[in-house]
């Protein structure tokens, strides 16, 4: 599917025709559900954000802009609803895990709870950690830089589609990709 026909199957969703959205979907499937597993590394879970994926694009259709490539439209959204998804069932299985050593605290003898609660802590400490470290090496780098990255390893473009949905020309594609690897590998990512 090129540009032009994604954009008159987005408009044909804006006016409610749902046949738009079921070209789009045949079209995408496949691609959407990979950057998501990509993301999740779960099966079921990735069917289920991405069945959430095709109902949010009908919903948000109208905030589509035209010429703003469609590819890389789809790989953000899908990848942001990934790890959205991460992040709300990250904190529940934490909420959980504090839940059931609190109910464990009140059975257990005084001495062994509490190394049950320091793991607990430490495992969220480590989480909290890891995210913070990630989020700072991305932070690291200049917001293009991030786009290109994003685009690259998630939405699995070439630097040719990269370089379309961006507007800029490849070799700068390229240029900022390896900039952003370089800024990602001295803050020990790879």
């Amino acid at each position: 599917m090129n540009e032009h026909q994604f954009e008159e199957a987005v408009a044909r969703m804006v006016r409610g025709d749902k046949f738009g959205l079921k070209e789009i979907y045949e079209n995408y499937i496949g691609y959407i559900y990979r950057i998501i597993y990509d993301v999740l590394q779960n099966k079921e879970n990735a069917e289920d954000v991405t069945s959430e994926f095709f109902i949010r694009l009908w919903d948000k259709a109208e905030q589509f802009k035209p010429g703003s490539g469609h590819k890389g439209y789809l790989a953000t959204m899908a990848r942001n609803m990934a790890i959205d998804f991460l992040r709300k069932h990250r904190r529940e299985e934490l909420t959980a895990l504090m839940q059931d050593l609190g109910a464990e605290q009140e059975e257990e003898e005084p001495g062994r709870s509490r190394l049950y609660q320091k793991e607990a802590e430490s495992m969220v400490e480590q989480e909290v950690v890891s995210d913070l470290s990630i989020r700072q090496a991305l932070e690291t780098l200049k917001p293009s830089e991030r786009q290109v990255v994003s685009l690259k390893v998630l939405g699995e473009l070439t630097f040719k589609e990269i370089a379309d949905v961006m507007g800029i020309p490849m070799g700068t594609v390229t240029w900022k990709y390896q900039n952003a690897i370089k800024k990602l590998r001295r803050c020990g990512y790879e």
